[in-house]
């Protein structure tokens, strides 16, 4: 069961319960809910003193687990989220030249990508002042954003609207060619505003697996694996002038860039392969009987 919707997750759990199902968790969240709705909380404690096992997406889900809800660790079971690579594969570059197309981008204009919902805890609100102030320098550079929802919307696209030109931006609510997306990107930033919000952060292995060059802060799985200046380069919570001095390398030094975004794909597409995933859900599934 996914952990996505509270009725579903209750009623689910009681149900199977009555009926002596074994009752497996899949929890996405971390500290969203004691951070910003701490009556939440109580309802993550019920379900998981309802469950049989729960999947804890990463490390920092599992101690979310441990230390702030109490979940005994012989319940929780580490898998991380895989990718099927021949998605990303099959993405061809009439596919990205029809989304420039598509989004009036041309192959002159240098893409910043961001694909994170607008709330608060994704640091979108870093990123405005520092494309403003980078797209100052450079003027063919484009801010391209995505999944373009949430409870954080209007004070976005206030900032935005306040902040940028009208044809500096894009706002896309959702495009399903999402690798194609990616690859249109020549970097990408996703900056969470702490360590522990995000519970594993698809955008990070997402990017990385498409090959470019992108700026993070450390927060969900990207703890787990990504080191600064290796397989992309890493900046301070809440940071404007860091990640614009971020963009700007990445844009100037065509070597690190080029490195980082070898580098992190080979690590991507060795742990993160949705084969490993499969295998170790049917494992935990198996152990249980199911």
């Amino acid at each position: 069961m996914s952990y996505h919707l509270y009725k579903a997750a209750i009623f689910g759990s009681l149900i199977s319960r009555v009926l002596l199902i074994k009752r497996i968790l899949t929890r996405h969240h971390a500290s969203y809910n004691r951070e910003y709705y701490p009556k939440a909380v109580k309802y993550d404690s019920f379900v998981n003193r309802l469950s049989t096992d729960i999947v804890a997406i990463s490390e920092n889900c599992k101690n979310e687990l441990l230390h702030y809800e109490s979940v005994p660790l012989n319940k929780i079971t580490v898998i991380y989220h895989g990718l099927n690579f021949d998605d990303i594969d099959n993405i061809s570059i009439e596919d990205v030249d029809s989304l420039r197309a598509k989004y009036n981008l041309t192959k002159s204009d240098l893409v910043i990508g961001v694909i994170s919902r607008y709330i608060h805890l994704k640091g979108i609100q870093y990123i405005i002042p520092a494309f403003e102030k980078l797209l100052k320098e450079y003027p063919n550079t484009r801010l391209v954003l995505a999944n373009t929802v949430g409870d954080y919307s209007n004070k976005i696209k206030q900032l935005l609207k306040e902040s940028l030109t009208e044809n500096s931006y894009r706002e896309i609510n959702f495009e399903n060619n999402l690798f194609a997306l990616f690859r249109m990107f020549n970097v990408f930033v996703h900056v969470p505003i702490n360590s522990s919000c995000e519970a594993f952060g698809q955008t990070y292995i997402e990017s990385l697996a498409c090959g470019v060059p992108s700026i993070f802060t450390l927060s969900g799985i990207a703890s787990e694996f990504i080191v600064d200046q290796k397989n992309a380069l890493v900046v301070p919570y809440m940071d404007s002038e860091a990640i614009f001095n971020g963009m700007k390398r990445l844009i100037n030094e065509s070597n690190i860039s080029v490195a980082i975004a070898s580098k992190g794909e080979e690590d991507v597409r060795n742990i993160f392969d949705i084969k490993s995933t499969v295998r170790k859900l049917e494992n935990l599934y198996l152990n249980h009987g199911i």
